[in-house]
């Protein structure tokens, strides 16, 4: 029997069974594998019941023996070691074009890695981020392929199917560029989640604790936000959080214990923009608030001996809320602007050539961080594709001027009223560092030059020729050798 298989998806937890079902929904045949067998017969008998285009498969040899040539195998694994060991495992039985696919969480030097191992031995690879959680795998992701350019042909029209469509009907996934550029952009995605989610969290704190609002009166505020210029993916989950109650008729939100997960995506983008030099700051302390969340044994016995102020807010409420809500619109603008500071320094690193419009379209319906206000990122590189930072577009720069005065209000009353808002004031800082003619790096190259002769660059000299002072008067005029802005 001639081979039928479009696709062999290798993982049948839940976002690799419900992948299959989107794709075979297009119209594509694909073969189900799983290193555990039974789970393949689990999943032919159950949700893929009737479903003739799904094929399971007992073995990698036949999963193989059941794929159109060119061979495309999607790997839906856990990240790291695991999607090594399946690549020396279909290693020996593809051939020249064949084509592997790593959809999952992969660090982007892995993905660049493997490109170049499987190129050598006449493979293809393709590592592309894939978000939306369950839902998304299930009725169309947002899908961010990156790898060998060569691949992109093949998989281009299966992915595109398969993935979210915009409100207009344009498809969120397109090549996003080399090697680990796919799975680079997911990282900074899921990195803009961790802003996003801690900018909500203290907004959410802010309304409960300062101004003592009830989970049915926070549902309501959200759900106003919603209709506006916040409409976004993870504003209405959290509306719907709010009001949810348990079969007790308590709220499930006040229910759970205050200390948060998370698997690495947040933390290997902070660690990149610290090897970049980017000051993507947001990310940053939302990572940290979650680590700081984890302490919670040590906050419990802090919170006995810690004095701090009244929390409660005394002004007017209504305007608060307003003045809360604007304060989040204005810091999550900075969390995108960092985020995209980030690629486009990533992109002169490693040779990629990002298309930031694109990237915007690509996260505009089916991930987590999906946002009518994507929309607008898009335009503004629609615009001007050589943007260096969104703040400097017309229409950003309007919405954080209409926004300022009360993100100044809610970050000085929550440090009032000592209610942390770690992400909030973190964006302020950034935005007025940013808009800093001069800041006082000045006295840190004084200080660095005096204890460690580490030279300056003069603002009377060009820029290039570096200075050394004797400080004491002992010194000598001995200067470091090498000199890092």
């Amino acid at each position: 029997m001639e081979p039928q298989g479009d696709l062999a998806l290798i993982g049948l937890a839940v976002m690799g069974q419900n992948l299959i079902l989107n794709m075979n929904d297009k119209g594509y045949t694909i073969v189900a594998f799983n290193r555990s067998v039974e789970k393949v017969t689990a999943f032919k008998e159950g949700v893929a019941k009737d479903r003739d285009t799904i094929i399971g498969a007992e073995s990698i040899e036949d999963m193989i023996s059941k794929l159109k040539r060119p061979r495309k195998v999607m790997l839906l694994v856990k990240a790291g070691q695991a999607v090594d060991d399946f690549i020396e495992k279909l290693i020996p039985h593809l051939e020249k074009g064949d084509l592997i696919i790593d959809g999952g969480n992969s660090h982007f030097p892995d993905t660049i890695r493997r490109t170049r191992y499987l190129e050598e031995k006449g493979l293809l690879y393709i590592g592309t981020g894939v978000s939306g959680g369950e839902e998304g795998a299930r009725y169309g992701p947002s899908m961010m392929p990156g790898g060998n350019p060569e691949a992109w042909p093949l998989v281009k029209d299966l992915f595109q199917a398969t993935c979210a469509q915009t409100p207009g009907g344009e498809p969120c996934c397109d090549w996003v560029g080399e090697n680990g550029a796919g799975h680079y952009v997911k990282m900074v995605h899921n990195g803009i989640e961790y802003g996003d989610m801690q900018l909500i969290c203290e907004a959410y704190q802010l309304m409960k604790e300062a101004l003592g609002m009830s989970n049915e009166d926070m549902h309501a505020a959200l759900a106003e936000w919603n209709e506006g210029e916040l409409d976004s993916y993870l504003i209405e989950i959290t509306r719907d959080i709010l009001a949810k109650k348990d079969d007790n008729g308590e709220y499930v939100l006040d229910t759970i214990l205050d200390t948060a997960g998370q698997k690495g995506t947040g933390k290997w983008t902070g660690i990149s923009s610290l090897e970049l030099g980017v000051p993507v700051t947001l990310i940053g302390e939302a990572v940290f608030a979650r680590c700081l969340s984890a302490l919670k044994e040590e906050r419990v016995e802090a919170s006995k001996i810690l004095d701090g102020p009244d929390p409660n807010y005394a002004g007017d409420k209504k305007e608060f809320i307003e003045d809360i809500r604007r304060a989040l619109l204005a810091s999550k603008i900075i969390s995108y602007a960092q985020g995209y500071m980030l690629m486009r320094e990533a992109a002169k690193e490693y040779g990629w050539n990002l298309n930031y419009g694109g990237i915007a379209l690509m996260w505009r319906g089916g991930c987590i961080i999906r946002s009518a206000f994507l929309g607008k990122i898009k335009e503004a590189f629609d615009k001007n594709a050589n943007l260096n930072n969104l703040l400097l577009d017309e229409y950003f720069k309007k919405v954080i001027d209409g926004c300022q005065a009360s993100w100044r209000k809610v970050v000085a009353k929550a440090i009032e009223l000592g209610i942390p808002v770690p992400a909030f004031t973190t964006a302020l800082a950034f935005y007025d560092g940013y808009r800093s003619e001069r800041l006082p790096a000045n006295l840190l190259q004084a200080q660095r030059d005096y204890f460690g002769a580490h030279t300056y660059e003069r603002l009377d000299k060009p820029r290039g020729e570096f200075f050394h002072t004797n400080w004491t008067g002992t010194g000598g005029d001995v200067s470091a050798s090498t000199y890092v802005v």
